[in-house]
């Protein structure tokens, strides 16, 4: 059974930072790709941030692009999501995902597995 549990997410102040942590189980996680989401409070889930493993390809919306990045521990099944120069409009809940043909997609339909949500407020 693929699962996905995303954990870090707190309460930080305007330029503060983070580092939310998914760790996966149930499949080969080398054959995936791994992508982290958000959804704030009345607005649809977007996609933050995505790595293929199988090549090591990554890509980061523009709109956090230079303050966020993505990585991964193969060996421990863990994706990070280092979250810098956080702003109030970075707030939201953020989920990390997973499939195997998502390739560098952040679109959620591509993404067939998803874990639980962790909150991340910013404060001005």
């Amino acid at each position: 059974e693929v699962q996905l549990q995303a954990s870090g997410g707190g309460s930080v102040q305007t330029g503060g930072y983070l580092r939310l942590s998914c760790v996966a189980s149930g499949f080969r996680f080398d054959d995936y790709t791994i992508g982290w989401f958000r959804q704030a409070p009345g607005k649809e889930r977007e996609g933050v941030a995505c790595k293929q493993l199988s090549d090591g390809s990554i890509y980061i919306a523009s709109s956090v692009r230079g303050r966020f990045t993505i990585s991964t521990d193969n060996a421990q099944n863990m994706a990070y999501l280092q979250m810098n120069g956080l702003r109030p409009e970075d707030t939201a809940v953020y989920y990390c995902a997973a499939d195997r043909t998502a390739l560098r997609s952040t679109r959620l339909s591509d993404y067939g597995y998803w874990g639980q949500g962790t909150q991340v407020t910013v404060s001005s």
